[in-house]
């Protein structure tokens, strides 16, 4: 039996939030470990409770979003922080991710492909609406000129072989392992590696910022 997944809810809508926690106790494999209704609460419950996964809305009074995921990643290093939100600006989506957002996912999302969403999440494997991801491939093309994700620049491309440039494209899109690995038709265990000498090459510290340098510099197009 895998552990059970301990999940964090901050959202300023008590409404809500209580439907994704009936949501999640259908569910053995998840456990609702704590609420907060605004940004600068929800820290302090993730610095108490270091919880696996967080549910992060975007705009609330107070501390919003941006600021409150500053302040979990500092206090709970170890949880993995999921925008879940209305707001399908690509800009705060982008944000997001540079900051060290896990994923970021919109609030019209189906039962189960949250659920899968927050497992994906537990593992530290970027999750992205596919709407956001599409609007950030439309506003973002390669002809743009892009700002480098952290520590890494488009020059750093060169060091990639093709195999880990066809890697990273496939990261920008949010793809799992095992997608990778059946696009490509690949062993999984070579994809891990793979990914393993991208962020390495790129000087990169997760997938996440990653997929954000692939897709502004124009590598995410299908």
């Amino acid at each position: 039996m895998t552990d059970t997944i301990r999940v964090l809810l901050v959202d300023d809508h008590g409404l809500f939030r209580s439907g994704i926690k009936a949501l999640l106790k259908r569910n053995d494999e998840f456990e609702v470990i704590g609420e907060a209704a605004d940004g600068l609460e929800g820290a302090k419950r993730a610095k108490q409770l270091q919880p696996d996964v967080v549910l992060l809305d975007l705009h609330m009074p107070g501390v919003g979003g941006h600021d409150a995921l500053a302040l979990i990643l500092e206090d709970a290093p170890g949880s993995h922080v999921l925008m879940l939100t209305v707001s399908e600006d690509s800009d705060d989506l982008l944000t997001a991710l540079r900051a060290g957002a896990t994923g970021y996912l919109l609030k019209n999302i189906e039962a189960e492909s949250l659920t899968d969403a927050i497992r994906m999440a537990s593992r530290g494997e970027p999750v992205v609406s596919p709407l956001m991801m599409s609007k950030l491939l439309a506003t973002r093309p390669a002809a743009a000129s892009p700002a480098p994700a952290p520590a890494a620049d488009g020059g750093a491309l060169d060091k990639l072989t093709p195999r880990e440039r066809d890697i990273l494209a496939c990261i920008a899109r949010g793809h799992s392992n095992k997608q990778i690995a059946r696009e490509l038709d690949v062993a999984e265990s070579t994809v891990k590696i793979h990914v393993q000498s991208v962020l390495r090459k790129l000087e990169l510290n997760s997938r996440v910022q990653a997929a954000v340098f692939a897709v502004e510099h124009g590598m995410a197009a299908s």
